[in-house]
């Protein structure tokens, strides 16, 4: 993998990105999603429960994968997936328009149980989850992808938190690419055309004290 952002020609323009974005979905993902802030309920749901699907995987599998998720999940309506049954886990372990891994399968319900119960006691899950940053993103500006982390300290509170609100598949590896993913970080290259565009979408919000912070 390239260490600094590369230029890569979409349509008419030439852009630097981050080394990762090679093709599509990729690049889309990208340029259009990947560290902007995220605030919606439902788009939280389901990014974690992607990333969780995601491990042992590359991401390009799961993003492949993204509609037929949809589809199997509900739109990620975390309330319908609390509701799945065994006869729906079955189902599911035979779409191939999925990872068809039972523990992943079974632990996207029981997430969308400790997510609902997460809504009910902080009244979203996006007031939750932010605190985790005060409640903006961090940017610690970095030049080359060897200086991203696979975790950070902030990422393991995330994660030990999570756990005991009772969400599963949710490591501190897997916290940290979903915080990656929302916003919550920015680790756009400082050369990548889209380091400041996610900066300039950030939220600074407050949001209510946590159990594990401070």
């Amino acid at each position: 993998m390239q260490r600094q952002a590369s230029a890569i020609t979409r349509g008419r323009s030439t852009l630097r990105r981050c080394p990762w974005a090679r093709a599509e979905p990729e690049l889309r993902y990208h340029d259009e999603e990947w560290g902007i802030p995220l605030h919606d309920d439902r788009k939280l749901f389901e990014l974690l429960i992607l990333e969780g699907a995601q491990a042992g995987l590359s991401w390009d599998t799961i993003l492949r994968k993204r509609a037929s998720y949809r589809k199997a999940f509900a739109g990620f309506d975390p309330v319908k997936v609390a509701r799945f049954t065994p006869a729906r886990i079955k189902k599911l372990m035979a779409d191939s328009g999925i990872v068809r891994n039972r523990l992943k399968i079974e632990s996207a319900i029981s997430n969308a149980k400790a997510f609902l119960a997460v809504q009910r006691e902080f009244g979203s899950f996006d007031a939750y989850v932010w605190r985790f940053v005060d409640g903006k993103p961090i940017d610690d500006k970095r030049r080359r992808m060897s200086a991203v982390p696979a975790s950070t300290k902030r990422a393991e509170t995330l994660s030990k938190d999570l756990r005991e609100c009772g969400f599963r598949f949710v490591g501190p590896t897997i916290c940290y690419a979903f915080m990656q993913a929302v916003g919550m970080v920015n680790d756009h290259l400082l050369d990548c055309a889209f380091h400041d565009r996610a900066k300039a979408r950030s939220s600074r919000r407050r949001r209510p004290q946590l159990r594990h912070l401070g």
